[in-house]
């Protein structure tokens, strides 16, 4: 967002976009990793089900969240989850 000047629903909508080829660029890795599948399709179909759900409903509420609320937003979670990835390794 910051680099490359947009708006913050817009880095939300690309950042979306971008997890698709990402995603479908390592199941192949993860499911062969060490000979044998890593993946469990059925925990993962749940998983699938509830991003794609909060992500339509996500994207169907921004437009009722202002811009400044929104980046005060982000900023916060991800504030959060650092203190949390460091307090807790």
């Amino acid at each position: 967002m910051l680099w490359g000047g947009l708006q913050q629903r817009q880095a939300n909508a690309n950042s979306l976009i971008a997890i698709i080829p990402i995603a479908l660029a390592a199941v192949p890795i993860y499911y062969y990793r060490h000979g044998q599948p890593q993946v469990d399709f059925r925990f993962a179909l749940f998983l699938v089900a509830g991003a794609v759900v909060g992500a339509y409903l996500g994207a169907r509420s921004l437009k009722y969240i202002p811009d400044q609320q929104l980046k005060l937003g982000v900023a916060l979670l991800i504030a959060v989850l650092g203190v949390k990835y460091l307090v807790l390794p």
